[in-house]
This record gives C-alpha cells, structure tokens and sequence, in this order.
C-alpha cells in the first residue's frame, strides 16, 4: 500500500487465444498489447467510464495490415465485451 487513496478503477483483462495468436503470428510485436485490457474508471461527478486500445490503434502500432480479418474479430469480440459490460 501507497496511502494513497484513488477513486473507484479496475483493470480488467480478458483475451481470447484463437483471436490473439493470429495476431502474433502476423506480427509479433502486438504480444506486448495481448491479452486485452480494458479500464473500468469512475470519474468526479461519478460517471462511470470504460476504455479500452482500439483494434485501429494495434494497426497503426504494430503494422497489422496483412491481419485484417483477425482485427475484425478483435473489434467485435471488444464491441461484444463492452456491451456486455455496460448493460
């Protein structure tokens, strides 16, 4: 412990292997983003948010062009995690 205090903020981490090995087959350099992550963050007015890397930015970070179909998989499995969520 720090002593210091900080609002409500969770980390979760969740992946998928089938999804995740392809991308580091295509380019190995995206395992340090993998598995997933996603910050459940609580703000002042007590507004709850949840953010996440967007499939877009792993492209532009790793050179994942020749991955395209598995980064379509990466945003629906994400589209589908964040709905579930949030409801």
């Amino acid at each position: 412990k720090a002593g210091l205090e900080l609002p409500p903020t969770e980390l979760l981490i969740f992946g998928n292997p089938k999804i995740g090995t392809p991308l580091m087959q295509c380019q190995r350099s995206v395992a340090i983003d993998l598995p997933q992550k996603a910050l459940a963050w609580e703000d002042a007015e007590g507004q709850v948010w949840l953010s996440y890397n967007d499939p877009a930015y792993l492209n532009q970070r790793h050179g994942l062009d020749a991955c395209a179909e598995v980064l379509k998989k990466v945003s629906g499995a994400l589209a589908n995690f964040t709905k579930a969520a949030t409801e």
